[in-house]
Order: C-alpha cells, then structure tokens, then sequence
C-alpha cells in the first residue's frame, strides 16, 4: 500500500518529507524493522520513546516515519501527527483493511477475572457457531494453532493483524481483554465493540495510571465508545458502575447478585467438584455448572451467561457450553495423589488474593495456607495490603518474590512484611523454595494457595528472564513427597 494512500485516512498530519513510498508493513521497534516498513514511534507508557530510534529505523530499511515532533528522517517520506499511537491505530486498521469490519467483537474490561470470563465467552460463541478468535493474557487463538501471549492487550498493528489473520482463518469474532493499559495508550483505538463487559473494579496499575480517577476513566473508554446498537454487560453489584457508563450510549444488562439485575444470582456454592450457579434471567431461572472452582468465578460465569443472552445465544447452549471451561492458571488444581489440596492462581492484586482466599476457605477441612509475592517496579502501595489480607484470611503465609525486575526481591519482601504483622508467617525470596516451604508444611486436609504468577512460564530476575512455572514446580514437589510416602 503506497504511504499517501494510508495517511490519507489520519483526521490530522502535517508532511514533513514528501514521499509516497510502497510500505509493506509496520514497524514500532527499529530493532525488528523490515525494508518496507512504515516506521511509528510511538511513545508514553512504560515502553522507551522511539523518536531517537528514527536513525536506527532507516538504517534498518524503514521507507517513512511517523512522529510527534519533527526529526532527521534522513531523506526518507515523514509524516507528524498529534498522537503517534492514535496516529498507529489509525493507519494499522487500514493497512490490514478494515478486519474489525468482518468480526463480531467482544471486549472484557476489570481488574480480576478478565481472563476466566473471556475464556467462558469464548466457548460460548464457539458452541454458537460464531467461531471466535481469542486475545487474552494466557494466549493468542487466530483461528490456528494458540499462541502463548506477550501482552494482555497488544499494540494496534499486532491486534489488527491478527484481526486480519482471524478473518482469513474462518472466524466471525473476537473475545478479547481490553486492558486499563490497552485503552489508555489507544490500542484499541477505532475498535467498535458489539458488546462490551465490565467485571470490577479495584486497585491495581496505579504505577502506570498515578491516580484511582484515572484508572476508572481508562476503563471508561470501552463504554464511551459504543454506539446504541451495542450492548454493555456489566457487574451492578461494583459501586464503580454507574461512573462507568456515565457517557455509555449502549443498551445496559447489568449482573450480579443486587435486586434488579437483568441476570441474578439467587443462588451460588463452590466445591471440590466444581461451581454451580442459579440465575433469575430475562428467559428464565437457569442453572449453572461449572468445573471452575471458587465463589469468584459465580460472577465470571454470570458475565459471560449475560453476554451470551444479549447476543442472542440459546440459554441451553450457553450452560452447556461452560460447564467443562477450564482456564489456565485460575484456581488450577495441582493433584498428584497428595491428602491435601494444592492450587495455583494468579491473583497479583490485593482484591484478587482476597477473593481467591475466601473462594479457598469453604474448600479445606485443615488450615489454608498462601503463598504469594509482590512484582518488581510496580505499584509499592499494594504490597503491605496484600500482606495483611494474606495474614488476616490464611493461617499460614510464604512471602516470597513474584517478578522483581530490576528491584531487590529482599526489598520487595520488607515491603509486605508489615501488613501480615503478627500472623503466623514464613519468608524465603527464593520462590522454588518457597513453594517447596509452603507444600512442605501442609498436612491431610489442608489447602495451599500459590498466587500470583498463575499461567506464567517464567520469572523476571533483572534484565533476565527465565523459565519458571508455578505450575510445574509445584508437582515436582508434590511427586517427591508422594514417591517418598
């Protein structure tokens, strides 16, 4: 596609270097760019500014550039534009043309449970016959073989080339996860959701977004971009709510277990067998079972069941649907014949852990104990809370490292020592051995938590990255216990 053809679509650009160069691809990141490519350099967020890049970029084979604020674009066609990351959603929507066009899109938006209820849609719109694509923390599905996910919500020209990919695999939709981060840096800018679906709201990201206003307000865009014809679906019990659809055009289903929700939970249990559910709906009582265990997943799957209705899903088709959804490193289960309970969740957040700690309480007869740690350059402010929940709701708990980046795990610990306070406690940063400790200490009918990392294969030490499941570490403790028993 010629690069006058492309810009022409941009509401706002200043030329700075006339050309009009055949551009065969995108580029953000001038150490992968390929002859041909249109190079953006996008900036905020936590990813470097890549105006200093440009050099490097046209080094590289890039035939324009995209900025903010003119640059030496060493002869080549360049283009300013008032926001370079709008400007990149703009222009990868119609370099791929137009794929959110042909797709049925779905975006899940919240703190906790965006990945279980994607997940829950997913198979839903599957059952329907909807064949639909999946972007979500744990993977990628474009209608071909799944691919392990680099970003819950990726940059534009990755999304709208997989949009393009899905298109051409057969799909007819699109469950994906629409993060705070997503929205704010316009990843999905331009994107025009059918159905848009709001879990809850807590703390969480405040290093990126400084304020809990801002936070609220980036999810906000999700609901401020529907037109009338679409649907938002959103939990009515979360007091965020009413500030959520403040500028929403969209036609509201509201869920949860508060009288005059469209979709009600009357009635909701967890066990080791599974979650069943009962619901008051505009078609009906109907009954939920699920194999996701804890009372958390009652509101996921009561999301999902209100998405399904909304667009129009048969409600037998939704419950069978779901009843089988499993959701990678949610409350997974880790079972080598051991006589107590071992799950893995990815609870990295303080409202995550506690709903995870009560969803586990109901499911021991013995103690419930928790190991967890606090991620490196984030949100400090979360860490003490997250050791008092852990200390007030589990009668055990293992501080160790999540993924300390470039900080001092030590460091990271003392910052969660002081919520857990005077409850009984353990600390090993070394979080192989911690979860050796934590698996170590239980006995017949205990339950052991290990938070934070879920469906992560890998641990982020510095600079490094290394491989490290949850996972895994846990059943190679637990077939030493067994095999020694």
């Amino acid at each position: 596609m010629q690069l006058q053809t492309l810009i022409a679509e941009l509401p706002e650009f200043q030329v700075l270097q006339e050309g009009n160069p055949e551009v065969t691809g995108l580029s953000t990141d001038s150490r992968q760019v390929k002859p041909g490519d249109l190079f953006v350099a996008i900036r905020g967020g936590e990813e470097a500014d890549r105006h200093p890049y440009v050099p490097q970029a046209v080094e590289a084979g890039a035939v324009g550039v995209v900025v903010e604020e003119p640059v030496d674009a060493q002869g080549i066609a360049a283009v300013q534009v008032p926001s370079v990351r709008r400007a990149l959603a703009i222009l990868a929507r119609g370099f791929y043309d137009h794929p959110c066009a042909s797709l049925c899109m779905v975006g899940v938006t919240g703190t906790n449970g965006k990945t279980s209820t994607v997940y829950l849609i997913r198979a839903i719109l599957e059952a329907a016959g909807e064949a639909p694509g999946l972007i979500s923390t744990v993977e990628y599905v474009t209608g071909g073989e799944a691919t392990p996910s680099s970003n819950s919500t990726p940059e534009a020209h990755e999304l709208q080339r997989m949009f393009r990919e899905m298109v051409g695999n057969g799909c007819r939709s699109v469950v994906m996860e629409a993060t705070s981060h997503g929205m704010a840096l316009d990843r999905v800018y331009g994107i025009s959701y059918g159905t848009a679906v709001f879990t809850n709201l807590t703390r969480d990201h405040l290093d990126f977004h400084k304020t809990e206003a801002a936070y609220l307000a980036a999810k906000a865009l999700l609901f401020d971009n529907l037109d009338s014809e679409a649907f938002a679906v959103v939990n009515g019990d979360d007091p965020a709510v009413e500030a959520l659809l403040a500028r929403c055009r969209a036609q509201v289903v509201r869920f949860g277990r508060s009288d005059g929700m469209d979709v009600r939970i009357l009635e909701g249990r967890s066990d080791w067998q599974g979650t069943r559910i009962v619901l008051d709906t505009p078609v009906g009582q109907m009954t939920v079972n699920l194999s996701l265990l804890g009372t958390f997943q009652q509101w996921n799957a009561t999301a999902a069941v209100g998405t399904g209705l909304a667009m129009g899903v048969a409600p037998e088709t939704i419950l069978e649907a779901i009843r089988e959804v499993q959701v990678p490193g949610r409350f997974e289960r880790v079972d080598r014949g051991q006589d107590f309970g071992v799950v893995v969740d990815y609870a990295h957040t303080p409202d995550g852990l506690k709903n995870v700690l009560k969803a586990a309480r109901p499911l021991t007869s013995g103690r419930l104990i928790c190991a967890f740690g606090c991620g490196g350059d984030r949100d400090r402010g979360k860490r003490p809370e997250m050791g008092r929940i852990s200390g007030d709701l589990a009668d055990l708990t293992v501080v160790t490292s999540d993924n300390p980046r470039t900080e001092d795990p030590e460091a990271i610990v003392q910052d969660i020592l002081p919520g857990v306070a005077s409850g009984p406690h353990r600390v090993e940063v070394d979080r192989k051995k911690a979860i050796a400790m934590a698996i170590g200490a239980a006995e017949r009918g205990d339950l052991v938590v290990i938070a934070g990392k879920g469906h992560e294969d890998y641990q982020i030490l510095g600079t490094e990255t290394i491989h490290f499941d949850d996972r895994e570490v846990a059943g190679e403790v637990l077939e030493g216990l067994v095999g020694a028993g």
